[in-house]
Protein backbone atom coordinates (compact mmCIF):
# COMPACT_ATOMS: atom_id res chain seq x y z
CA UNK A 1 0.00 0.00 0.00
CA UNK A 2 1.24 3.54 -1.25
CA UNK A 3 1.66 5.79 2.04
CA UNK A 4 0.91 9.58 0.89
CA UNK A 5 3.19 11.98 2.54
CA UNK A 6 4.11 15.60 1.78
CA UNK A 7 5.78 18.87 2.60
CA UNK A 8 2.15 20.56 3.04
CA UNK A 9 1.10 17.94 5.60
CA UNK A 10 -0.12 19.37 8.73
CA UNK A 11 1.73 18.32 12.03
CA UNK A 12 0.12 18.34 15.05
CA UNK A 13 1.12 18.32 18.45
CA UNK A 14 -0.83 15.25 19.36
CA UNK A 15 -2.02 12.28 17.61
CA UNK A 16 -4.64 10.00 19.32
CA UNK A 17 -5.15 6.89 18.02
CA UNK A 18 -8.64 5.77 19.24
CA UNK A 19 -11.72 8.08 19.84
CA UNK A 20 -13.41 5.58 22.64
CA UNK A 21 -13.74 6.51 26.60
CA UNK A 22 -9.86 7.84 26.75
CA UNK A 23 -9.38 9.40 23.33
CA UNK A 24 -12.64 11.42 23.48
CA UNK A 25 -11.48 13.05 26.96
CA UNK A 26 -7.55 13.17 26.00
CA UNK A 27 -8.99 15.14 22.77
CA UNK A 28 -11.25 18.01 24.78
CA UNK A 29 -8.45 18.48 27.59
CA UNK A 30 -5.35 18.76 25.14
CA UNK A 31 -7.02 21.05 22.31
CA UNK A 32 -8.40 23.37 25.30
CA UNK A 33 -4.97 25.47 25.14
CA UNK A 34 -6.00 27.14 21.45
CA UNK A 35 -1.99 26.80 20.99
CA UNK A 36 -2.11 23.27 20.74
CA UNK A 37 -3.06 20.88 17.50
CA UNK A 38 -4.90 17.38 18.24
CA UNK A 39 -5.71 15.23 15.37
CA UNK A 40 -7.96 12.37 17.02
CA UNK A 41 -8.36 9.20 14.91
CA UNK A 42 -11.12 6.68 14.98
CA UNK A 43 -11.15 3.60 12.83
CA UNK A 44 -15.42 3.65 13.31
CA UNK A 45 -17.82 6.05 11.89
CA UNK A 46 -19.62 8.89 13.21
CA UNK A 47 -22.06 8.04 16.49
CA UNK A 48 -25.24 8.64 14.14
CA UNK A 49 -27.28 5.74 14.97
CA UNK A 50 -30.48 6.87 16.74
CA UNK A 51 -30.36 3.96 18.64
CA UNK A 52 -27.14 4.74 19.96
CA UNK A 53 -28.55 7.55 21.42
CA UNK A 54 -31.62 5.87 22.76
CA UNK A 55 -30.83 3.76 25.85
CA UNK A 56 -32.73 1.15 25.25
CA UNK A 57 -31.24 1.10 21.64
CA UNK A 58 -28.13 -1.05 22.88
CA UNK A 59 -30.50 -4.20 22.85
CA UNK A 60 -30.38 -3.62 18.92
CA UNK A 61 -26.71 -2.46 18.51
CA UNK A 62 -26.01 -6.13 19.62
CA UNK A 63 -26.32 -6.87 15.73
CA UNK A 64 -24.34 -4.09 14.36
CA UNK A 65 -20.70 -5.03 12.96
CA UNK A 66 -20.20 -1.63 11.34
CA UNK A 67 -19.64 -0.21 15.08
CA UNK A 68 -18.57 -2.77 16.39
CA UNK A 69 -15.03 -4.84 16.34
CA UNK A 70 -16.83 -7.55 17.31
CA UNK A 71 -13.88 -9.83 18.39
CA UNK A 72 -14.00 -13.61 19.14
CA UNK A 73 -11.60 -14.95 21.58
CA UNK A 74 -9.21 -17.70 21.32
CA UNK A 75 -10.94 -21.57 22.03
CA UNK A 76 -10.83 -21.18 25.71
CA UNK A 77 -9.25 -24.57 27.40
CA UNK A 78 -10.99 -24.41 30.71
CA UNK A 79 -14.43 -23.30 28.90
CA UNK A 80 -14.91 -26.82 26.93
CA UNK A 81 -12.98 -25.10 23.33
CA UNK A 82 -15.76 -22.07 23.22
CA UNK A 83 -14.99 -18.91 21.35
CA UNK A 84 -16.29 -16.01 23.67
CA UNK A 85 -17.67 -12.92 21.83
CA UNK A 86 -15.77 -9.85 22.90
CA UNK A 87 -17.90 -6.95 21.24
CA UNK A 88 -15.62 -3.40 21.60
CA UNK A 89 -17.16 0.14 20.27
CA UNK A 90 -15.86 0.74 16.81
CA UNK A 91 -17.46 4.11 16.53
CA UNK A 92 -16.98 7.77 18.59
CA UNK A 93 -17.46 7.30 21.83
CA UNK A 94 -16.10 3.69 21.77
CA UNK A 95 -17.55 1.12 24.16
CA UNK A 96 -19.25 3.93 25.63
CA UNK A 97 -21.49 4.29 23.08
CA UNK A 98 -22.41 0.96 23.17
CA UNK A 99 -22.65 -0.10 26.58
CA UNK A 100 -25.24 -0.21 29.34
CA UNK A 101 -24.37 3.07 30.91
CA UNK A 102 -23.87 1.70 34.92
CA UNK A 103 -21.55 4.56 36.46
CA UNK A 104 -19.41 2.69 38.76
CA UNK A 105 -15.59 3.60 40.39
CA UNK A 106 -14.85 0.52 42.61
CA UNK A 107 -13.64 0.74 46.20
CA UNK A 108 -10.47 3.47 47.12
CA UNK A 109 -8.64 -0.03 48.02
CA UNK A 110 -8.22 -0.93 44.10
CA UNK A 111 -6.35 2.27 43.47
CA UNK A 112 -4.30 1.99 46.48
CA UNK A 113 -2.98 -1.47 45.08
CA UNK A 114 -2.41 0.22 42.12
CA UNK A 115 -0.22 1.74 43.97
CA UNK A 116 1.58 -0.58 45.52
CA UNK A 117 2.16 -2.76 42.34
CA UNK A 118 4.18 0.19 41.25
CA UNK A 119 1.48 2.82 39.94
CA UNK A 120 3.05 5.90 42.08
CA UNK A 121 1.00 8.59 42.01
CA UNK A 122 -2.17 6.25 41.09
CA UNK A 123 -4.01 5.88 45.08
CA UNK A 124 -7.12 6.44 45.45
CA UNK A 125 -6.33 10.21 47.38
CA UNK A 126 -5.04 11.18 43.90
CA UNK A 127 -7.49 9.69 41.39
CA UNK A 128 -10.40 11.25 43.34
CA UNK A 129 -10.34 14.17 42.01
CA UNK A 130 -10.00 13.40 38.56
CA UNK A 131 -13.04 11.50 39.10
CA UNK A 132 -15.24 14.05 40.31
CA UNK A 133 -13.43 16.37 37.83
CA UNK A 134 -14.96 14.40 35.25
CA UNK A 135 -18.69 13.93 36.50
CA UNK A 136 -21.60 16.15 36.38
CA UNK A 137 -23.60 14.24 39.21
CA UNK A 138 -27.52 15.33 38.89
CA UNK A 139 -27.79 14.52 42.59
CA UNK A 140 -25.05 17.30 43.37
CA UNK A 141 -21.57 17.56 44.62
CA UNK A 142 -20.56 16.27 47.79
CA UNK A 143 -17.01 14.68 49.06
CA UNK A 144 -17.43 12.11 46.57
CA UNK A 145 -18.94 13.45 43.59
CA UNK A 146 -18.37 16.40 41.34
CA UNK A 147 -21.59 18.06 39.29
CA UNK A 148 -19.54 20.39 37.19
CA UNK A 149 -18.04 18.20 34.60
CA UNK A 150 -18.67 16.70 31.00
CA UNK A 151 -20.41 12.84 31.45
CA UNK A 152 -23.69 13.44 32.96
CA UNK A 153 -24.54 10.94 35.88
CA UNK A 154 -28.31 10.44 37.23
CA UNK A 155 -30.93 8.20 38.29
CA UNK A 156 -32.69 6.40 35.48
CA UNK A 157 -36.31 7.71 34.45
CA UNK A 158 -38.13 4.58 34.09
CA UNK A 159 -37.64 1.13 36.28
CA UNK A 160 -39.00 -1.92 35.33
CA UNK A 161 -41.27 -3.77 38.06
CA UNK A 162 -38.83 -6.43 37.88
CA UNK A 163 -35.91 -4.79 38.72
CA UNK A 164 -37.23 -2.85 41.97
CA UNK A 165 -38.09 -6.94 42.70
CA UNK A 166 -34.62 -8.46 42.41
CA UNK A 167 -33.46 -5.21 45.09
CA UNK A 168 -36.48 -6.95 47.74
CA UNK A 169 -35.54 -10.46 46.91
CA UNK A 170 -31.93 -9.55 47.23
CA UNK A 171 -32.55 -7.51 50.53
CA UNK A 172 -34.79 -10.38 51.72
CA UNK A 173 -31.64 -12.44 51.23
CA UNK A 174 -29.38 -10.73 53.86
CA UNK A 175 -27.96 -7.86 51.43
CA UNK A 176 -28.26 -4.30 52.61
CA UNK A 177 -29.88 -1.83 50.29
CA UNK A 178 -27.73 0.85 49.08
CA UNK A 179 -28.60 3.85 46.80
CA UNK A 180 -24.80 4.68 46.15
CA UNK A 181 -22.73 2.38 44.87
CA UNK A 182 -19.78 5.00 44.18
CA UNK A 183 -20.66 6.32 48.25
CA UNK A 184 -19.06 5.90 50.99
CA UNK A 185 -19.63 2.34 50.83
CA UNK A 186 -19.52 -0.08 47.79
CA UNK A 187 -21.57 -3.07 49.44
CA UNK A 188 -25.31 -4.03 49.03
CA UNK A 189 -27.89 -3.24 46.24
CA UNK A 190 -29.86 -1.16 44.46
CA UNK A 191 -30.46 0.76 41.26
CA UNK A 192 -27.67 2.02 39.03
CA UNK A 193 -26.86 5.34 38.47
CA UNK A 194 -25.76 5.68 34.40
CA UNK A 195 -24.25 8.09 32.21
CA UNK A 196 -27.30 9.63 31.05
CA UNK A 197 -28.22 13.17 29.95
CA UNK A 198 -32.04 14.45 29.56
CA UNK A 199 -32.67 10.68 28.87
CA UNK A 200 -30.48 10.25 26.41
CA UNK A 201 -26.85 8.10 26.59
CA UNK A 202 -24.23 10.37 27.62
CA UNK A 203 -21.24 8.76 25.71
CA UNK A 204 -17.37 9.77 26.39
CA UNK A 205 -18.46 11.23 22.45
CA UNK A 206 -21.59 13.34 23.78
CA UNK A 207 -20.10 14.44 26.83
CA UNK A 208 -16.22 15.57 26.02
CA UNK A 209 -15.95 15.07 21.54
CA UNK A 210 -19.26 17.38 21.00
CA UNK A 211 -18.53 20.41 22.89
CA UNK A 212 -14.62 20.64 21.31
CA UNK A 213 -15.99 19.51 17.80
CA UNK A 214 -15.59 23.48 16.67
CA UNK A 215 -12.52 23.98 17.76
CA UNK A 216 -10.17 24.78 14.66
CA UNK A 217 -7.13 23.34 16.77
CA UNK A 218 -9.02 19.79 16.92
CA UNK A 219 -9.29 17.68 13.58
CA UNK A 220 -11.06 14.32 13.68
CA UNK A 221 -11.28 11.53 11.13
CA UNK A 222 -13.30 8.65 11.42
CA UNK A 223 -13.06 5.34 9.49
CA UNK A 224 -9.25 5.70 10.19
CA UNK A 225 -7.40 2.61 10.45
CA UNK A 226 -3.80 2.92 12.36
CA UNK A 227 -1.50 0.39 10.63
CA UNK A 228 1.74 1.28 12.98
CA UNK A 229 3.27 4.32 14.71
CA UNK A 230 6.28 5.71 13.16
CA UNK A 231 9.78 6.14 14.95
CA UNK A 232 13.05 8.05 14.59
CA UNK A 233 16.26 7.26 16.77
CA UNK A 234 13.74 5.76 19.38
CA UNK A 235 10.99 8.59 19.26
CA UNK A 236 7.80 8.33 18.00
CA UNK A 237 7.43 10.43 14.83
CA UNK A 238 3.99 10.03 13.47
CA UNK A 239 1.59 7.34 12.85
CA UNK A 240 0.78 5.39 9.46
CA UNK A 241 -3.38 4.93 8.88
CA UNK A 242 -5.51 3.81 6.12
CA UNK A 243 -8.74 5.32 5.32
CA UNK A 244 -11.18 3.60 2.36
CA UNK A 245 -7.92 1.36 1.31
CA UNK A 246 -5.12 4.72 0.92
CA UNK A 247 -2.82 5.11 3.27
CA UNK A 248 -1.10 8.49 5.25
CA UNK A 249 1.70 8.86 7.26
CA UNK A 250 0.53 11.97 9.64
CA UNK A 251 3.72 13.37 11.64
CA UNK A 252 3.48 14.72 15.22
CA UNK A 253 5.51 17.35 16.83
CA UNK A 254 5.29 16.07 20.29
CA UNK A 255 3.68 12.80 21.52
CA UNK A 256 1.43 9.74 19.93
CA UNK A 257 -0.94 8.82 22.32
CA UNK A 258 -2.35 4.93 22.44
CA UNK A 259 -6.01 4.98 22.98
CA UNK A 260 -7.26 1.79 21.40
CA UNK A 261 -8.28 -0.25 24.71
CA UNK A 262 -7.01 -3.38 25.72
CA UNK A 263 -7.06 -4.93 22.67
CA UNK A 264 -5.96 -2.79 20.00
CA UNK A 265 -3.19 -0.84 21.82
CA UNK A 266 -1.20 -3.48 22.23
CA UNK A 267 -1.72 -4.95 19.14
CA UNK A 268 -0.52 -1.40 17.55
CA UNK A 269 2.49 -1.30 19.76
CA UNK A 270 3.50 -4.87 18.30
CA UNK A 271 2.71 -4.03 15.10
CA UNK A 272 5.22 -0.92 15.74
CA UNK A 273 7.43 -3.07 17.06
CA UNK A 274 6.88 -2.94 20.50
CA UNK A 275 6.36 -6.33 22.48
CA UNK A 276 7.31 -9.59 22.87
CA UNK A 277 10.95 -10.05 20.41
CA UNK A 278 9.98 -13.52 19.05
CA UNK A 279 6.24 -12.93 18.77
CA UNK A 280 7.52 -9.59 16.57
CA UNK A 281 9.96 -11.81 14.55
CA UNK A 282 7.17 -14.58 14.15
CA UNK A 283 5.93 -12.10 11.95
CA UNK A 284 8.27 -10.42 10.14
CA UNK A 285 8.16 -7.04 12.58
CA UNK A 286 11.46 -5.52 12.94
CA UNK A 287 11.75 -5.12 17.07
CA UNK A 288 12.48 -1.11 17.93
CA UNK A 289 11.92 -2.63 21.42
CA UNK A 290 11.64 -5.92 23.36
CA UNK A 291 8.90 -5.24 25.62
CA UNK A 292 7.43 -8.97 26.98
CA UNK A 293 4.88 -7.08 29.06
CA UNK A 294 2.99 -5.83 25.62
CA UNK A 295 -0.10 -7.66 24.90
CA UNK A 296 0.51 -9.66 28.64
CA UNK A 297 -1.68 -9.02 32.14
CA UNK A 298 -5.28 -9.65 30.45
CA UNK A 299 -7.88 -9.79 33.07
CA UNK A 300 -11.64 -9.74 32.03
CA UNK A 301 -14.54 -9.99 34.45
CA UNK A 302 -16.35 -13.66 33.55
CA UNK A 303 -19.89 -13.03 34.39
CA UNK A 304 -22.50 -16.43 34.49
CA UNK A 305 -26.34 -15.53 34.13
CA UNK A 306 -29.23 -17.26 35.41
CA UNK A 307 -32.53 -16.84 33.46
CA UNK A 308 -36.08 -17.48 34.96
CA UNK A 309 -39.57 -17.24 32.50
CA UNK A 310 -41.88 -14.81 34.41
CA UNK A 311 -45.20 -15.80 34.87
CA UNK A 312 -46.10 -12.25 33.67
CA UNK A 313 -46.06 -9.88 30.82
CA UNK A 314 -43.38 -7.49 32.64
CA UNK A 315 -40.37 -7.99 31.05
CA UNK A 316 -38.99 -6.51 28.14
CA UNK A 317 -38.93 -9.62 26.12
CA UNK A 318 -41.45 -8.41 23.98
CA UNK A 319 -40.85 -5.03 23.49
CA UNK A 320 -40.12 -3.51 19.83
CA UNK A 321 -37.18 -1.28 19.78
CA UNK A 322 -39.14 0.33 16.71
CA UNK A 323 -42.29 0.82 19.31
CA UNK A 324 -40.08 1.35 22.13
CA UNK A 325 -38.55 4.48 19.92
CA UNK A 326 -41.60 6.32 18.82
CA UNK A 327 -42.85 6.45 22.61
CA UNK A 328 -39.59 7.25 23.60
CA UNK A 329 -39.16 10.53 21.39
CA UNK A 330 -42.93 10.91 21.62
CA UNK A 331 -42.40 11.25 25.12
CA UNK A 332 -39.60 13.70 25.65
CA UNK A 333 -37.13 10.66 26.12
CA UNK A 334 -39.29 8.81 29.03
CA UNK A 335 -40.62 5.67 29.60
CA UNK A 336 -38.76 1.96 28.62
CA UNK A 337 -37.02 3.37 25.79
CA UNK A 338 -34.54 5.67 28.46
CA UNK A 339 -34.11 2.69 30.55
CA UNK A 340 -30.36 0.95 30.21
CA UNK A 341 -31.67 -2.60 30.96
CA UNK A 342 -29.13 -3.61 33.40
CA UNK A 343 -31.55 -1.60 35.61
CA UNK A 344 -30.42 -3.02 39.05
CA UNK A 345 -27.53 -4.84 40.63
CA UNK A 346 -24.90 -4.91 43.64
CA UNK A 347 -22.01 -5.21 45.43
CA UNK A 348 -21.74 -8.43 47.87
CA UNK A 349 -18.91 -9.95 49.89
CA UNK A 350 -19.31 -14.00 49.61
CA UNK A 351 -18.25 -16.54 52.18
CA UNK A 352 -14.51 -16.13 50.22
CA UNK A 353 -13.76 -13.31 50.31
CA UNK A 354 -10.41 -11.87 51.38
CA UNK A 355 -10.50 -8.76 52.57
CA UNK A 356 -13.28 -6.67 53.60
CA UNK A 357 -14.22 -5.46 49.72
CA UNK A 358 -16.94 -6.86 47.98
CA UNK A 359 -16.16 -9.90 45.47
CA UNK A 360 -19.04 -10.57 43.49
CA UNK A 361 -20.63 -7.70 41.31
CA UNK A 362 -25.01 -8.49 40.06
CA UNK A 363 -26.59 -7.01 37.27
CA UNK A 364 -30.20 -7.65 37.06
CA UNK A 365 -31.90 -7.34 33.51
CA UNK A 366 -35.79 -7.90 33.17
CA UNK A 367 -35.62 -9.58 30.07
CA UNK A 368 -34.16 -13.17 29.28
CA UNK A 369 -30.62 -12.06 27.89
CA UNK A 370 -29.25 -15.62 25.72
CA UNK A 371 -26.27 -14.95 23.89
CA UNK A 372 -25.25 -11.32 25.03
CA UNK A 373 -29.04 -10.72 23.68
CA UNK A 374 -28.19 -12.30 20.11
CA UNK A 375 -30.98 -14.48 20.27
CA UNK A 376 -34.91 -14.12 21.51
CA UNK A 377 -36.06 -16.43 23.73
CA UNK A 378 -39.99 -17.05 23.26
CA UNK A 379 -41.83 -15.34 26.09
CA UNK A 380 -41.22 -13.18 29.04
CA UNK A 381 -38.26 -12.99 31.65
CA UNK A 382 -35.37 -12.27 33.62
CA UNK A 383 -31.69 -12.57 33.98
CA UNK A 384 -29.25 -12.37 36.98
CA UNK A 385 -25.61 -11.49 36.01
CA UNK A 386 -22.96 -12.41 38.43
CA UNK A 387 -18.96 -11.44 38.14
CA UNK A 388 -16.35 -12.35 40.16
CA UNK A 389 -14.53 -9.24 40.85
CA UNK A 390 -11.03 -9.60 40.96
CA UNK A 391 -10.07 -12.70 39.13
CA UNK A 392 -6.44 -14.48 39.48
CA UNK A 393 -6.71 -15.81 35.97
CA UNK A 394 -4.21 -13.83 33.45
CA UNK A 395 -4.56 -13.78 29.50
CA UNK A 396 -2.85 -12.51 26.62
CA UNK A 397 -3.10 -10.87 23.64
CA UNK A 398 -1.11 -11.98 20.44
CA UNK A 399 -1.06 -10.88 16.56
CA UNK A 400 -2.77 -12.91 14.19
CA UNK A 401 -0.62 -11.09 11.29
CA UNK A 402 1.14 -8.23 10.69
CA UNK A 403 -1.59 -6.01 9.16
CA UNK A 404 -3.95 -3.55 11.57
CA UNK A 405 -6.77 -4.71 9.71
CA UNK A 406 -6.48 -8.16 11.00
CA UNK A 407 -8.36 -8.96 14.59
CA UNK A 408 -5.21 -9.89 17.13
CA UNK A 409 -5.25 -13.68 18.83
CA UNK A 410 -7.55 -13.29 22.04
CA UNK A 411 -6.52 -15.69 24.74
CA UNK A 412 -8.11 -14.61 27.81
CA UNK A 413 -7.45 -18.29 29.83
CA UNK A 414 -10.37 -17.87 32.17
CA UNK A 415 -10.32 -20.07 34.96
CA UNK A 416 -6.88 -20.88 34.37
CA UNK A 417 -5.57 -19.86 38.32
CA UNK A 418 -3.69 -22.98 39.10
CA UNK A 419 -5.39 -22.56 42.56
CA UNK A 420 -8.82 -22.91 40.83
CA UNK A 421 -9.93 -19.96 43.28
CA UNK A 422 -11.49 -18.53 39.46
CA UNK A 423 -13.82 -21.46 39.27
CA UNK A 424 -14.71 -21.67 43.18
CA UNK A 425 -15.99 -17.90 43.15
CA UNK A 426 -17.98 -18.51 39.82
CA UNK A 427 -19.52 -21.19 41.60
CA UNK A 428 -20.31 -18.78 44.68
CA UNK A 429 -21.59 -16.40 41.91
CA UNK A 430 -24.29 -19.06 40.84
CA UNK A 431 -24.86 -20.15 44.28
CA UNK A 432 -26.12 -17.05 45.53
CA UNK A 433 -27.65 -15.62 41.98
CA UNK A 434 -29.98 -18.75 42.59
CA UNK A 435 -30.78 -18.07 46.44
CA UNK A 436 -31.62 -14.36 45.49
CA UNK A 437 -34.23 -15.85 42.76
CA UNK A 438 -35.99 -17.94 44.94
CA UNK A 439 -36.62 -15.16 47.64
CA UNK A 440 -40.27 -14.04 48.12
CA UNK A 441 -40.13 -10.96 46.09
CA UNK A 442 -40.36 -13.09 42.97
CA UNK A 443 -42.96 -15.33 44.02
CA UNK A 444 -45.72 -13.00 41.40
CA UNK A 445 -43.32 -13.24 38.92
CA UNK A 446 -41.82 -16.70 38.98
CA UNK A 447 -41.61 -19.52 36.19
CA UNK A 448 -39.36 -22.42 35.09
CA UNK A 449 -35.95 -22.17 34.87
CA UNK A 450 -34.16 -21.37 31.91
CA UNK A 451 -30.22 -21.43 32.57
CA UNK A 452 -29.64 -23.55 34.72
CA UNK A 453 -32.65 -26.06 33.87
CA UNK A 454 -32.83 -27.59 37.49
CA UNK A 455 -32.89 -25.43 40.98
CA UNK A 456 -30.75 -28.33 42.97
CA UNK A 457 -27.52 -28.30 41.09
CA UNK A 458 -24.57 -29.18 43.59
CA UNK A 459 -21.50 -27.51 43.21
CA UNK A 460 -19.86 -30.31 40.62
CA UNK A 461 -23.09 -29.36 38.10
CA UNK A 462 -22.74 -25.49 38.59
CA UNK A 463 -18.64 -25.55 37.75
CA UNK A 464 -19.70 -27.67 34.83
CA UNK A 465 -22.92 -24.90 33.96
CA UNK A 466 -20.24 -22.46 34.21
CA UNK A 467 -17.69 -24.15 31.90
CA UNK A 468 -20.17 -24.92 29.41
CA UNK A 469 -22.32 -21.11 29.63
CA UNK A 470 -20.50 -18.30 30.90
CA UNK A 471 -19.27 -15.38 28.88
CA UNK A 472 -17.71 -12.13 29.36
CA UNK A 473 -19.35 -8.88 31.12
CA UNK A 474 -16.50 -7.12 28.39
CA UNK A 475 -14.54 -5.19 30.82
CA UNK A 476 -10.83 -6.34 29.26
CA UNK A 477 -7.99 -4.38 30.83
CA UNK A 478 -3.93 -4.85 31.65
CA UNK A 479 -2.43 -5.60 28.34
CA UNK A 480 0.06 -2.28 28.39
CA UNK A 481 0.37 -2.33 32.26
CA UNK A 482 1.82 0.34 34.39
CA UNK A 483 4.75 0.20 36.48
CA UNK A 484 8.55 0.49 37.14
CA UNK A 485 9.21 -2.96 36.85
CA UNK A 486 10.69 -4.79 33.80
CA UNK A 487 7.36 -6.35 32.84
CA UNK A 488 5.62 -2.97 32.81
CA UNK A 489 4.76 -1.72 29.27
CA UNK A 490 4.20 2.14 31.04
CA UNK A 491 5.37 4.17 33.68
CA UNK A 492 3.54 5.92 35.81
CA UNK A 493 3.18 8.99 33.95
CA UNK A 494 2.34 6.65 31.16
CA UNK A 495 5.28 6.94 28.85
CA UNK A 496 6.15 3.79 27.01
CA UNK A 497 9.00 1.87 28.12
CA UNK A 498 11.84 2.07 26.25
CA UNK A 499 11.07 4.68 23.60
CA UNK A 500 10.21 8.42 23.47
CA UNK A 501 7.08 10.65 22.64
CA UNK A 502 4.82 7.90 22.87
CA UNK A 503 1.83 7.14 25.41
CA UNK A 504 -0.94 4.70 26.04
CA UNK A 505 -3.97 5.89 27.71
CA UNK A 506 -6.42 3.58 28.24
CA UNK A 507 -7.90 0.43 30.41
CA UNK A 508 -5.30 -1.43 28.85
CA UNK A 509 -2.91 0.47 31.42
CA UNK A 510 -4.75 -0.62 34.23
CA UNK A 511 -2.18 -3.10 36.63
CA UNK A 512 -5.46 -5.10 38.02
CA UNK A 513 -9.35 -4.92 37.04
CA UNK A 514 -11.49 -2.24 39.69
CA UNK A 515 -14.07 -3.95 41.60
CA UNK A 516 -16.89 -2.72 39.38
CA UNK A 517 -17.66 -1.52 35.37
CA UNK A 518 -14.43 -0.45 34.32
CA UNK A 519 -16.36 2.52 32.01
CA UNK A 520 -15.81 5.11 34.72
CA UNK A 521 -12.23 4.14 35.47
CA UNK A 522 -11.30 4.78 31.78
CA UNK A 523 -12.22 8.12 32.29
CA UNK A 524 -10.53 8.87 34.95
CA UNK A 525 -7.54 7.73 33.41
CA UNK A 526 -7.73 9.86 30.40
CA UNK A 527 -8.60 13.03 33.11
CA UNK A 528 -5.28 12.15 34.75
CA UNK A 529 -3.42 11.39 32.03
CA UNK A 530 -4.23 14.67 30.08
CA UNK A 531 -3.58 16.88 33.20
CA UNK A 532 -0.34 15.31 33.43
CA UNK A 533 0.73 15.68 29.64
CA UNK A 534 -0.41 19.60 29.81
CA UNK A 535 2.08 19.65 32.77
CA UNK A 536 5.06 18.87 31.05
CA UNK A 537 4.21 20.14 27.45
Amino acid sequence: MRISSSATTPVFDYIVIGAGSAGCVLANRLSEDPGTRVLLLEAGPRDWHPFIHMPAGLARLVHRTDINWNYDTAPEPELGGRRLWWPRGKVLGGSSSINAMCYTRGVPGDYDDWAALGATGWHWDNVLPYFRRSEANARGSDALHGDGGPLSVCDLRHVNPLSRAFIEAAVQAGYPHNDDFNGPVQDGVGLYQVTQRDGARCSAAVAYLRPARQRPNLHVVTGAQAQRITFERGRATGVVYSVRGRAFHQPAAREVIASGGAINSPQLLMLSGIGPAAELRRHGIRVLHDAPGVGANLQDHLDICTLRHATRRVSYDRASELRLAFDYYLRGRRGPGSSNIAEAGGFVRSSLATDMRPDIQFHFVPAMLDDHGRRRLAGDGYTLHACFLRPRSRGRIRLASDSGGDAPRIEANYLSDAEGFDLRMMVECARLSRDILAQAAFDPYRGAPIQPQRDDLDDAALAAFIRARAESVYHPVGTCRMGRDDAAVVDPELRVHGVEGLRVVDASVMPTLPGGNTNAPTIMIAERAAALIRTHA
